[in-house]
């Protein structure tokens, strides 16, 4: 049995709630160097390298990469071996929200769903657990902003839609978006599970390097047909046209019931604004 520290684990989540606000990730940055060398339209080549230059000044700067910094949400994997000392996982995990939204002066957006009186640290964060093999404590953090977390949506499909069903109702999903999630946008798509489920392995997808390709080759060629399917929509960088509206398609499947077809999409900004770390 391993032993860990409760102020090990906020330490870590606080500097990887500031890191992933302030950093682009290289795979992000790579991918909006990729669509301006693709790009025909003038003002998607502009949108692009302004957004490029704003992860410069970000980075730079130490300030946001945006505004809206999100909602906290953590996929988080315990070893069956570990144990935490000084409190658990689930309080350390909002003490360290508390401490890097407080220390790196990032907004904090969680409030009350009725009265929407702000709870003031940005806590409670929206943790998902999963209980693993071994004696480690894997921490996934995902900053989930407003805009576009609003333009996701989870419905359930008869199964004789199939394929063509669930391509249709993402197609339709991100053009009615149009640029409100600020694109270009990531989409995670969970098919299967249960109505909630199909929602959490949608969002979990959007996890994943926007350079990786689906261990399945199936459902591989399944994200880049989707992928190109959306980028011919031409609503482009920020809504102002192109050939550049989603920088990558992830899809999770999970076996579901009989009589359904359970389809989620989850759809995150230009930023990717995501931080890992294993203790």
């Amino acid at each position: 049995m391993r032993t860990i520290q409760a102020k090990d684990i906020i330490d870590a989540v606080a500097t990887m709630c500031v890191r992933a606000n302030t950093e682009l990730p290289d795979d992000v940055r790579a991918k909006f160097e990729q669509a301006m060398a693709n790009e025909d339209s003038a003002s998607a080549k502009e949108v692009l390298r302004q957004l490029l230059e704003n992860a410069d000044l970000a980075m730079k700067t130490k300030l946001p990469l945006c505004q809206d910094t999100g909602l906290a949400v953590f996929f988080v994997e315990i070893g069956e071996d570990l144990t935490v000392e000084g409190g658990n996982v689930k309080d350390a995990i909002n003490k360290g929200v508390r401490k890097g939204y407080g220390e790196g002066y990032l907004r904090k957006s969680a409030c009350d769903p009725l009265t929407r009186k702000n709870t003031g640290d940005n806590t409670p964060a929206i943790i998902h657990f999963d209980i693993v093999p071994g004696d480690k404590l894997k921490i996934a953090y995902m900053a989930k902003g407003g805009g576009a977390e609003n333009m996701s949506r989870v419905t359930m499909l008869a199964p004789a839609q199939g394929w063509e069903g669930i391509k249709k109702f993402v197609i339709e999903r991100i053009a009615e978006a149009g640029p409100n999630p600020c694109p270009p946008t990531i989409v995670g798509i969970g098919v299967g599970g249960t109505f909630d489920h199909s929602a959490r392995i949608a969002k979990k997808a959007l996890l994943r390097r926007l350079d990786d390709t689906h261990p399945d080759p199936k459902i591989a060629e399944l994200e880049k047909e989707l992928e190109e399917a959306l980028n011919k929509l031409g609503i482009g960088p920020m809504g102002l046209g192109g050939k550049t509206t989603v920088l990558s398609v992830k899809i999770a499947l999970e076996p579901c019931h009989i009589a359904s077809l359970p389809l989620a999409v989850n759809v995150q900004c230009h930023s990717q604004r995501h931080e890992e770390v294993e203790l």
